[in-house]
């Protein structure tokens, strides 16, 4: 069937043949849509090596520092620094990344002031101390620059052990503010594995290597020991809080439990210090309210993928004839 279906459309049809007017047309017809097809993949093929080449022209060039207004030398401007989202390594809330971006705002002689506008439902206790304790550092090597936290939508757990490193914390009314606490989750699958009559065999070379295993038991002395250092890092956490807010803090015992309030709640127990947007702080307290946001400069490879991303993955699936639209 596919040879019979290559000589019809490869042959010319001949005046006085059966059917030769259909076959002409339908030659014609499939002719031109081979000849669109063909300009279409070159077409993205072509647009496709612009596009990267003109991202990477992007990628090498850019400046790295993301700037929401324009710098100008010897005009100040409030700095901005972004926590957002996960405190984790490899995330942009990542330790590395903001301190970078706080030491690039505070080497610049322009910066009045620093805001640092978190919204994190927490993460890494060690990723958000090493940030605490590079803001704790940098005010003491600088104190002519403040350093205000903003919460957005969540400054939560370690969201907000990052923000009580800095001079005052402000927030909006609805804003989730607090979960002081330290948790691990895990799941028990022991009774699902026994009903479906699973035998679990984990070997170790140690006696607790295997705790939290989800498919063994808890005994009670792992769980004691699990509790205990639990206990250890929210009695750092409370430490943390009370070193940052001080006599400003006006809730008792439940302020610690793990809960969360609203920005104006929070600002009625001292976990904050009033209602105000990063353009409010700007404005009203830095009195700069020309804003400057600085980032970490990724590297090669990071960036260059953030600037073609999905884009080239489109284009590619466009060339090689998956995607029609």
């Amino acid at each position: 069937m596919g040879l019979r279906f290559w000589k019809r459309r490869h042959t010319i049809p001949v005046p006085g043949d059966e059917g030769w007017e259909q076959a002409l047309v339908s030659r014609v017809v499939l002719d031109h849509f081979d000849e669109q097809r063909r300009k279409f993949r070159w077409g993205v093929f072509f647009k496709l090596l612009t596009f990267a080449y003109l991202a990477v022209l992007l990628v090498l060039f850019w400046p790295g520092d993301l700037q929401i207004a324009q710098v100008i030398p010897g005009e100040g401007h409030t700095a901005l620094v972004e926590v957002k989202g996960l405190i984790a390594p490899e995330t942009n809330a990542a330790a590395d990344r903001v301190i970078t971006a706080l030491r690039k705002a505070y080497e610049d002689a322009d910066t009045k002031g620093i805001i640092l506008r978190i919204n994190s439902p927490g993460g890494s206790p060690v990723q958000a101390g090493y940030i605490n304790d590079e803001v704790r550092r940098l005010r003491k090597k600088h104190p002519d620059i403040p350093v205000y936290a903003v919460a957005a939508d969540l400054c939560a757990s370690g969201g907000y052990y990052v923000a009580v490193a800095a001079d005052a914390i402000y927030v909006d009314k609805a804003s989730l503010i607090g979960s002081i606490g330290v948790r691990i989750s895990t799941f028990g699958f022991v009774e699902a594995l026994r009903e479906l009559g699973i035998e679990r065999r984990l070997l170790t070379s140690g006696q607790d290597k295997g705790i939290l295993d989800p498919f063994s038991p808890l005994p009670d002395g792992q769980r004691l020991f699990l509790q205990g250092v639990l206990d250890q890092l929210h009695r750092q956490f409370i430490a943390v809080v009370r070193a940052g807010r001080g006599d400003r803090l006006k809730g008792g015992d439940e302020v610690f439990s793990g809960l969360f309030w609203s920005g104006e709640e929070s600002v009625a127990l001292g976990l904050a210090d009033g209602l105000g947007s990063s353009s409010y702080v700007a404005r009203e307290l830095i009195g700069v309210e020309k804003v400057v946001e600085y980032k970490a400069r990724k590297d090669l490879l990071e960036r260059f993928s953030d600037y073609i991303g999905s884009a080239i993955a489109e284009s590619l699936l466009r060339l090689s004839g998956l995607v029609v639209h």
